[in-house]
């Protein structure tokens, strides 16, 4: 079954991948795991520096704006 979630192309040099997967692989997860979790650490640490993001400010992400 197809998955139903938002799919992102992340464009990174060769050697940056590779290590990135070998993280990955010591940690016992796929690279899009990997990515998952520091995307996760990231948004924890910029919410706790700058409050939670609520999207009360009028800030429509591209993917979600109608007609593109």
């Amino acid at each position: 079954m197809p998955s139903k979630l938002p799919h992102y192309a992340l464009r990174i040099p060769t050697e940056v991948m590779d290590k990135l997967k070998y993280i990955a692989d010591r940690s016992g997860r796929s690279a899009n795991k990997e990515i998952e979790q520091l995307i996760l650490r990231h948004i924890e640490a910029w919410e706790k520096a700058n409050g939670p993001i609520l999207f009360d400010d009028g800030f429509v992400p591209r993917s979600r704006q109608k007609g593109i």
